[in-house]
């Protein structure tokens, strides 16, 4: 959530920054601003409410600020009002600054400073950490680093901070804990984000700062610091993902460009997925926790590892699962799946595993991130960056890494099974091909105010995702159940011309599901079945059809998906919404 960019060389730094903060507004955001430096004068902050849009008028697209070194920021409202009074940058006597994620204790930091004399103008708790920093730099008379650091000692939360000290001119200092922040480096320029899309322009050589270290960056320089002051050395790595992947290439959204990237982004999955070092020995059941649509793929996965590997899998939000008494017994493998790999709960409770002694595998589609730097076993999928806040393609990229996890934790002959995953690539190119059909049905439904979406085993699993996918972008009410509890009260919620989505893949409980429909049905449901291949009959039930191709039972999800997600997609922009920032929502979820 919000995002953080910086920048100091020898160019106009604004452009870049605005540049910057544009590859960012994926992540959810209310306001803006930039802070930027020429030579030794002193910063010149400017900030707007709403779109960054807005930023980038009021600064003639940066021309208007003048300077090679700045920072800027997209804020997403949590301590005070989305105004132009509470975006960043915040400033202080000497230090301005940026800053992601949660401070805890910013009441308690507040009335500590305001007894030392300062005032405040926001209500942020963004303004008293920069604040801090400032008061322990002014009353020790100590360097920026020293400063920081006796900040991040007494600051209790989440966070990643940028920061200018007005006494050293073209240098950023930055700090890290738990909030992702990553630093770039060219030969003669240094770039500090939040997320690699917002510099992938400019560079491919970054670092990943570590949890509770400062930077200090300089055109020529990048050096690092524990919580001692000592320095450290962290290894530069190389991205490998093209930076017209954080482009729309042709398409209206960054959305439908990432549903047509998922047969690449399965194929590559499947083709780079190694596990020669992931020990699966002794593992006699599984606890897999994620949030979102990451937990629809664990659900997925529930089926398939208990039907082939006979152990017990368990499925926990991440939210739940690191406040929960759980019983974690030796044998359990906790799989915590998240695509940034960064997202709060999930690390929080990767983090509550290994308390006890449990082994890790993360699987993730950032490389450094912070899920994989500290799992003990890591799968990357391959999806490449995603922009659009709904997931499509890193979700399908999860599902298919589960898969192999399934026949890996199973020892059954993978051959037959690896044969048809293998095609699942062209059969979702296939399914991708036919979609006059679901832009007619989008319009049909886009004035709907509730859905529901049913199904059984792993069709609910399905209906999981669709539902989600259906109520963030489209804002249209929209659940999921087991087809079969139907009747133990969500049935009452059915009405003549309400929309049910029926999933049908699943050949042993087809006529189950069927027969629930059939009863929505009675009560003058508008019926949805989408199935594979030819199922006699159907069309007597059903208003309307999906059919998607064949393929093994188990693996059905990963083309059953396909449809739901274009018919969000298209039921979005008939209601003219904004497809790939849907309100209220971030891509990444990093604090609580």
């Amino acid at each position: 959530m919000c995002g953080i960019v910086g920048y100091t060389g020898n160019q106009q730094a604004a452009p870049i920054l605005l540049d910057g903060l544009s590859k960012l507004e994926y992540r959810g955001y209310d306001s803006a601003g930039l802070a930027v430096r020429n030579g030794d004068s002193a910063p010149v902050v400017v900030k707007t409410a709403g779109k960054l849009v807005n930023l980038i008028q009021a600064t003639d697209g940066g021309k208007k600020l003048l300077g090679t070194c700045g920072i800027g920021h997209t804020r997403w409202a949590t301590h005070g009002d989305p105004t132009v009074t509470n975006a960043h940058p915040h400033v202080s006597d000497e230090v301005v600054g940026v800053h992601n994620g949660i401070i805890e204790n910013y009441s308690e930091l507040r009335e500590k400073l305001k007894d030392n004399g300062y005032a405040f103008y926001s209500q942020t708790d963004t303004e008293v950490i920069v604040k801090l920093v400032d008061y322990y730099y002014r009353k020790y008379k100590i360097g920026p680093i020293d400063a920081i650091n006796r900040t991040m000692v007494r600051a209790r939360g989440s966070y990643a901070l940028a920061l200018i000290f007005s006494d050293y001119p073209g240098e950023i200092y930055a700090a890290r804990k738990e909030s992702p922040l990553i630093i770039g480096k060219t030969e003669d320029a240094s770039f500090l984000a939040s997320d690699v899309p917002a510099i992938l322009k400019y560079t491919r050589s970054v670092y990943y700062i570590e949890n509770l270290q400062a930077a200090r960056i300089t055109p020529s320089t990048v050096q690092f610091f524990n919580l001692n002051g000592d320095e450290v050395f962290l290894p530069v790595k190389e991205i490998e993902w093209d930076a017209s992947a954080a482009e729309k290439d042709g398409y209206e959204h960054f959305m439908l460009k990432e549903i047509h990237e998922q047969p690449l982004a399965v194929k590559n999955t499947l083709k780079n997925t190694d596990f020669d070092n992931i020990d699966l020995t002794n593992v006699k059941a599984l606890d897999i926790v994620a949030c979102g649509s990451a937990w629809h793929t664990g659900v997925a996965a529930q089926y398939i590892i208990e039907k082939l590997a006979g152990i017990p899998v368990r499925v926990e939000l991440a939210s739940e699962f690191r406040y929960r008494s759980l019983p974690l017994s030796k044998g359990t493998l906790v799989v915590v799946i998240s695509q940034s790999g960064e997202t709060a709960d999930s690390l929080a409770a990767l983090r509550k595993a290994k308390e006890a002694h449990l082994p890790v595998l993360g699987i993730v589609n950032v490389i450094g991130s912070s899920i994989a730097r500290e799992a003990d076993y890591v799968i990357h999928t391959q999806a490449g960056p995603e922009i659009s806040v709904a997931t499509t393609k890193a979700y399908s990229a999860q599902l298919v890494a589960l898969y192999m996890l399934a026949l890996k934790i199973s020892r059954v002959n993978e051959e037959p099974y690896m044969h048809q995953l293998d095609k699942l690539p062209a059969l979702i190119s296939k399914v991708l091909e036919d979609k006059k059909d679901l832009q007619y049905l989008a319009s049909r439904i886009s004035n709907s105010s509730d859905i529901f979406f049913i199904g059984r085993g792993l069709d609910y699993a399905v209906s999981l995702e669709g539902s989600l996918k259906m109520k963030e972008i489209s804002y249209i009410r929209s659940e999921a159940y087991p087809a079969g509890e139907l009747k133990h009260g969500t049935i009452s919620l059915v009405e003549d011309g309400t929309v049910v989505i029926g999933v049908l893949t699943q050949d042993d409980v087809y006529e189950k599901t069927l027969s629930n429909m059939i009863e929505c049905k009675s009560r003058g449901a508008y019926l949805i079945a989408l199935t594979s291949g030819q199922r006699p009959g159907l069309e007597k039930v059903a208003d309307f059809i999906i059919r998607v191709p064949e393929t093994e039972s188990m693996f059905m999800a990963s083309l059953a998906v396909i449809p739901l997600q274009l018919l969000a997609y298209y039921t979005s922009v008939y209601r003219g919404l904004d497809v790939d920032k849907p309100r209220n929502l971030a891509k990444s979820v990093t604090v609580e």
